[in-house]
């Protein structure tokens, strides 16, 4: 006899297979976006050529972030979508669309090959990505939360953040690799190809795990199957809800894209390490974030969602630009990876809590395309740009420390966001409660 979860719904060998076909999709999306933002200065040497290296590296970077642009359509057009057929049908319906985006970036010959159409086709990748990707986290937010035991959707719902991590430490780990045995020639002219490649590879056998998914039984329970039109007149409808949401992702997708994506490039073009020293940041900082996750998102099924969200939001607004400034005013590698594992534990506190948080707040009924749209809203107004406006604002101030004000200003706005979410749930409870008495 199997192994029954505490709600005698399912097997727990039957949970944890689900958990770990949903998120493949999740791995292979952060592999790639975390290759792009490390590999950044070779790419923009290979696509965009430019007279100065600042200039090459902000198109490189404007062109990561347009990938963001596409993501608020993605979440719309694909999540009424998924919201209409199922979540298994859609989640592959978005894996198809990724690694079409995924091949372009890979098999694309440089500018001194095809000339402007290098950059165009390049361009046209990451808007692929960023179409998929625009739903692949509601979708597989929302299916962890439909089949999560009672009292655990947190623990549950934290894997879509992890299995990003895990990508995360596997493509360091992969960079750090190819450093070692290759020049830096090499690397620069082909060499940063071979990750892109290796994840084509994987990109089949990722098929075949999400092909097996199950629907989940709160959809296949739901009786309302809403059309495209009503998917928008119930965003509209709740657009209150949805811009809410929108703000408490900000604090998630800044922290996250800049101690993750923006990492690598801040250690070796600003503070000057070694391209090893900024592999190992990034990679602990990876497994900080596994670590992280699930244990923030228990947290937050055990003491509430709100004490996680507000003292992360407090702590960043309070500390992230005293660390940064700590960071550059001597860089080392020790001082880098003390202060990237302490915004990293940050970060992963209020994300644990924040994603289980969305799929609560979002009515069902538009739950797959709510989320991603708050989420897209979110990553492709703050987060997606995160590298060029870190970028930028050091060119324009001269300040090395100012991405830990931008990490900040997003903290304040979803401390506010959540203080509203959780003060209209509270005064709507206490409405109820004396509307029945």
């Amino acid at each position: 006899m199997s192994a029954h979860s505490p709600s005698g719904s399912s097997p727990i060998p039957s949970r944890f297979g689900a958990v770990v076909r949903v998120t493949s999709g999740n791995f292979i999306e952060m592999y790639d976006f975390f290759l792009f933002g490390f590999y950044a200065t070779a790419i923009a040497r290979a696509f965009f050529p430019a007279g100065s290296e600042f200039a090459s590296l902000m198109l490189t970077f404007a062109t990561f972030g347009a990938g963001f642009l596409m993501r608020p359509l993605g979440a719309v057009v694909l999540g009424a979508y998924v919201d209409r057929v199922g979540r298994r049908r859609g989640l592959l319906v978005t894996l198809t669309v990724m690694a079409a985006g995924t091949a372009l970036v890979a098999f694309v010959p440089g500018y001194d090959s095809i000339g402007l159409l290098a950059p165009a086709l390049v361009l046209v990748g990451r808007l692929l990505q960023g179409l998929s990707a625009g739903v692949e986290l509601g979708g597989v937010s929302v299916y962890l939360a439909e089949i999560a035991p009672p009292g655990r959707r947190g623990f549950f719902v934290a894997w879509q953040s992890a299995s990003q991590q895990l990508a995360i430490v596997v493509s360091a780990l992969l960079g750090f690799g190819l450093n070692t045995a290759m020049d830096r020639a090499a690397l620069d002219a082909w060499g940063w190809r071979v990750p892109f490649f290796i994840g084509c590879l994987i990109v089949p056998a990722i098929f075949v795990i999400r092909r097996q998914l199950q629907e989940t039984e709160a959809f296949k329970a739901s009786t309302h199957r809403p059309t495209f039109r009503q998917t928008l007149q119930g965003l509209a409808t709740h657009w209150r809800v949805i811009s809410l949401s929108t703000l408490l992702v900000v604090m998630t997708t800044v922290s996250f894209y800049l101690i993750t994506v923006y990492t690598p490039t801040f250690g070796k073009s600003v503070l000057h390490l070694s391209t090893t020293e900024s592999l190992l940041v990034t990679l602990a900082v990876g497994l900080s974030n596994l670590l992280w996750l699930p244990v923030m998102g228990g947290l937050s099924d055990r003491i509430g969602r709100a004490p996680v969200m507000l003292a992360a939001t407090a702590l960043t607004v309070l500390t992230a630009y005293p660390a940064m400034a700590w960071l550059v005013a001597a860089p080392s590698l020790g001082h880098m990876l003390a202060v990237e594992l302490w915004l990293s534990f940050l970060y992963a506190s209020y994300n644990g809590a924040t994603i289980a948080a969305l799929t609560e707040v979002v009515p069902p009924y538009i739950r797959t395309a709510g989320f991603s749209l708050a989420y897209s809203l979110a990553t492709a107004l703050f987060g997606g740009f995160t590298p060029l406006v870190c970028t930028w604002l050091i060119d324009a101030t001269g300040n090395r420390a100012v991405p830990g004000i931008w990490m900040s200003a997003a903290a304040l706005l979803s401390l506010g966001a959540t203080l509203a979410v959780y003060g209209r749930r509270a005064s709507g409870t206490r409405r109820a409660v004396a509307g029945a008495v």
